[in-house]
């Protein structure tokens, strides 16, 4: 399938902040809820100690990603590394619910804007982006790898969607599942039933998104070419897909970090 960048509504800077909130709660719950990201597990925390890293820093990270589940993963392997969630419109009640958690001290969220193709130099860290990659233009995507090079930081890129015409299919059946997990996810809030069932703007924005995300999504193929790119920059890639396993879906992934002298 050939790739097409169309617009995914909830990123748009004129979609509400409770349709966006709404809709970034529910892909961090499901992606929690099935452990999407478990089979990259190793791999990221291997990169992290090859990188040497000290903090992670999540860009996009949208309702959290799949930190709630993955901590307690990196926290066996990396016990001081801490996890400082970013994202271009940070989704207030995440940073809320974190702040006033007395057990998240290592997953906190960073509070103002920040743009993941220019990282404030003051958030170091191994960079993490998970289902939010094909976010970004060809040109867009290299200069995000580009400037991770020139801040020598390590960065690991996960995407549990590929460009197929199976996944597009499966897209269609998002509705069903965000009406069906709704009322598990949370914290409860009112105002996300009201925009589920009396007025389904969600099901149908996560639907329309959740093809274009489809349509948009890199493929292993493409993400070489762009590692290809910044050959000679003293930097160690690995790029590949995990195997389906189970109910998940395979993942995509491009791993970077500078080299070992």
């Amino acid at each position: 399938m050939r790739r097409l960048h169309l617009i995914e509504i909830h990123e748009q800077s004129w979609c509400p902040a409770v349709i966006r909130d709404c809709a970034t709660d529910y892909l961090q719950y499901v992606i929690n809820a099935a452990n999407a990201y478990e089979p990259i597990a190793e791999r990221l925390n291997d990169a992290i100690a090859r990188a040497g890293a000290t903090r992670i820093v999540d860009l996009c990270s949208g309702g959290g990603g799949p930190w709630l589940r993955l901590k307690s993963t990196l926290a066996a392997r990396h016990p001081t590394v801490a996890i400082c969630l970013t994202d271009l419109h940070p989704n207030v009640a995440t940073n809320e619910r974190l702040s006033s958690d007395p057990v998240g001290d290592r997953l906190k969220s960073y509070a103002q804007s920040v743009n993941a193709l220019s990282v404030p130099p003051e958030l170091t860290g191994f960079r993490t982006l998970f289902t939010s990659f094909h976010h970004f233009q060809p040109s867009e995507a290299r200069a995000l790898l580009r400037d991770a090079v020139a801040s020598r930081s390590g960065i690991g890129i996960f995407e549990g969607t590929q460009r197929r015409p199976s996944a597009v299919l499966g897209m269609l059946l998002t509705p069903l599942i965000v009406w069906f997990v709704t009322p598990f996810i949370r914290p409860f809030r009112w105002k996300r039933l009201l925009w589920t069932y009396l007025l389904p703007i969600v099901p149908l924005i996560v639907m329309l998104d959740g093809v274009v995300s489809v349509l948009r999504s890199y493929t292993v193929a493409e993400l070489k070419a762009f590692t290809e790119e910044l050959a000679g920059r003293g930097y160690e890639w690995e790029v590949g897909e995990t195997a389906a396993q189970g109910l998940r879906a395979p993942v995509t992934f491009l791993i970077g970090h500078p080299a070992a002298k």
